[in-house]
């Protein structure tokens, strides 16, 4: 093995944990990317060391707990000429970092610790990296942008009187927005908010129960900060539950969601503004069968609560400048500073229990579901627009827009899952009445979607597809 270096360390065993968290802090303050290894002696010797079931999570764990701002490392256990050892990677951009309240700089293959006067003139170096980042200049030109969404953005910044131009050409709407550079290079910003090659994660799963053990339901998707924000509110209206009823004194039936969808719109695009773009955390939406999560890996502003913010006391702290203000003028997010408030009062209104939960790793905006006979009452209203009465025979035409889509879903993955399944234990999991099931899977059998291999006993179902 190669020697030490000033961005590689070496220890032997994780029993040297924490000196190894002084020298990723040593690291990162000087080059903002590193790699330590365990077992490995210092002279590059591979002697290995003994790794159990939880030893990657408990250097995981040591080191979100201890080293400051955050950092969200790689770390793994792999195999080196046939020893185990732990490798971690890491990364970041917000220095000064700090190992157990102390600041560190590489000098050579050693960690040395920092003098007050010399952490101010770091801080001074390295101010406002989020800043930094949205104005850095990317290899794609202003002509590897989405069109339709940036027209779509201008149309809705015209129809709410926030830009007062319209659309002319990609160049000139990117220059009056400030997301290229001179030389008509996209800025990250530009390419975060419009770009073609944006590379911003947003990772959906749906879970059989109340735990993340098994899923029903896993998505990944890569690109933009508009598309993800269409994406996850999508994802989200497919897999909650939805009540048909008539409003009053019309024949229109409307559809009405267990949880108001502008509270989830409006808990996504936050996410999607305020993340913290040079981690390497994703933004999660997980939904689970009493509750939805929406995960932002970026930390709450510092001296603030939910509650603050709820009350009105909170201060509007921007993390990305450039992406807020844009998607403020196009009418994708309201007032800053706002949004924990409406997405509060908006759950108040429709009676649904939301809760704020701040961690050492970022933000997580909870919506708890709705039980069948609670959906009876929920008070929002939205229009059907895909929904028609036939007044002659008395019945309805069309199908609830996401009902029925999203329990055929949930079977069929259910299904995937344990193809050996029973029709009870598919309603035991999914809370799905075993009437419903029945019919549904009746309907797939016709539909050629499922077929039963065996006998009722001893077979299992095959997904044709």
């Amino acid at each position: 093995m190669k020697e030490e270096t000033e961005i590689l360390e070496f220890k032997t065993s994780t029993a040297e944990l924490p000196a190894a968290l002084n020298s990723i802090v040593a690291i990162l303050n000087k080059h903002g990317k590193g790699t330590v290894y365990f077992g490995i002696k210092n002279n590059g010797e591979i002697v290995g060391q003994q790794i159990g079931e939880g030893t990657v999570r408990d250097v995981t764990r040591t080191i979100s707990e201890n080293i400051e701002p955050k950092i969200y490392p790689d770390v793994r256990r792999i195999s080196i000429k046939g020893k185990d050892c732990i490798r971690v990677e890491f990364q970041g951009k917000e220095v000064p970092y700090l190992s157990y309240g102390r600041a560190y700089m590489r000098v050579g293959d050693e960690d040395r610790q920092l003098s007050q006067k010399e952490i101010r003139n770091l801080i001074i170096n390295s101010t406002d990296l989020d800043a930094k980042w949205e104005k850095e200049a990317t290899e794609y030109s202003y002509d590897e942008v989405d069109e339709e969404l940036l027209k779509r953005c201008i149309k809705q910044g015209n129809e709410s009187k926030r830009i007062n131009y319209e659309y002319t050409n990609k160049k000139d709407i990117l220059n009056r927005l400030g997301l290229i550079n001179k030389e008509g290079k996209l800025l990250n910003v530009g390419n975060a908010l419009f770009g073609k090659n944006a590379n911003i994660v947003l990772k959906m799963a749906m879970f059989a129960t109340d735990t993340n053990l098994t899923f029903l339901d896993i998505s990944r998707k890569e690109g933009n900060i508009l598309e993800l924000g269409a994406v996850g509110e999508t994802y989200v209206k497919e897999h909650i539950n939805w009540t048909v009823n008539f409003e009053s004194g019309k024949l229109e039936r409307v559809e009405i969601p267990e949880i108001p969808i502008v509270s989830i719109r409006e808990a996504i695009m936050n996410s999607l503004c305020h993340k913290s773009m040079i981690s390497k955390q994703d933004i999660e939406i997980a939904i689970y069968r009493n509750r939805i999560e929406i995960y932002n890996p970026g930390q709450f502003p510092e001296d603030y609560t939910p509650e603050d913010y709820i009350e009105g006391k909170g201060k509007s702290i921007l993390r990305n400048k450039l992406i807020g203000q844009t998607l403020f003028l196009s009418h994708e997010v309201e007032t800053f500073g706002t949004g924990i408030r409406r997405i509060f009062e908006e759950c108040k209104k429709n009676d649904v229990k939301v809760e704020f939960k701040m961690d050492k790793l970022g933000f997580t905006v909870i919506f708890y579901r709705k039980t069948n006979e609670e959906l009876k009452y929920v008070a929002t209203k939205v229009p059907n627009k895909n929904i028609t009465m036939n007044l002659e025979n008395g019945t309805v035409n069309g199908t609830v827009n996401g009902t029925v889509k999203s329990t055929k879903k949930i079977i069929i993955n259910t299904l995937k899952l344990n193809p050996n399944i029973t029709q009870n234990q598919i309603t035991k999991i999914t809370s799905i009445p075993l009437r419903t099931v029945k019919r549904i899977m009746k309907e797939l059998k016709e539909q050629k979607i499922i077929e039963r291999i065996g006998s009722d006993k001893k077979g299992y179902w095959k997904i044709n597809y």
